[in-house]
């Protein structure tokens, strides 16, 4: 690293400075914007705005890496864009040739210290939401249609029309919302049968955190469906 940073032609001020500035752009904008991943060309022009060496974005990205990880316990991790539907090959391959690389942070601490001292209480609902609707594409094998995933929330009291949820508010904008934040991905698909929209699960639900965090709420639901006389 030190031999890299000799080769930027700045100052170590001049460095920390723009350390500084990306990770406090990735603070706010994760907090702002519901957790929806960030854009590396959002933090790159952020880098060049005053500085032209080519190689610098990566280096102060990298650093800021670092920090995030020491300093506030975060991990800064980059999405990849999920593999397209076999079904729907014309329009992805068109849209990933406009796409970039993204990233969101995920917490570095273990999971009783997060919800001890971190976790917002108040958020706890919309977590739960997220985990409930991504886990049931997961079981449903990675695809569903929004049918069937309407169907199924339903059943736990959830509907696409109740705009004025107690918790939830508008429900439909709430699941729209983990299509935004790369949670789900969704898309119109043609069958037989005509058009269908159907969700997969995207690039920020097969981080390894949070997927090792799903197949544990998956295993524990599971597990209370158990009746004594099957547990015997």
């Amino acid at each position: 690293m030190a031999e890299e940073f000799s080769q930027l032609n700045i100052s170590v001020e001049e460095k920390d400075k723009l350390v500084a500035e990306v990770i406090r752009y990735i603070l706010f904008k994760t907090h702002h914007n519901s957790g929806c991943p960030i854009k590396r060309e959002e933090l790159v022009q952020l880098v060049t705005k005053n500085y032209r060496q080519r190689s610098l974005p990566s280096y102060i990205i990298n650093e800021a890496r670092v920090k995030l990880s020491s300093i506030f316990g975060y991990e800064l991790t980059e999405l990849n864009r999920s593999h397209p539907s076999s079904t729907n090959k014309t329009r992805a391959s068109q849209r990933s040739t406009t796409e970039v690389k993204s990233y969101v942070i995920t917490s570095l601490l273990p999971n009783d210290v997060y919800r001890k001292f971190i976790e917002d209480k108040e958020n706890a609902q919309e977590t739960g939401l997220t985990f409930t609707v991504i886990a049931i594409v997961q079981v449903a094998g990675g695809k569903i249609s929004e049918e069937d995933l309407w169907h199924h929330l339903r059943r736990l009291g959830l509907n696409e029309n109740d705009e004025k949820h107690p918790i939830f508010g508008n429900i439909k904008q709430a699941v729209e919302a983990l299509v935004q934040q790369r949670y789900l991905q969704k898309d119109k698909v043609n069958g037989p049968e005509g058009n269908t929209m159907m969700y997969e699960l995207a690039e920020r639900a097969t981080v390894e955190s949070v997927n090792m965090r799903l197949k544990e709420c998956i295993a524990e639901i599971a597990s209370k469906q158990v009746t004594p006389a099957e547990a015997d």
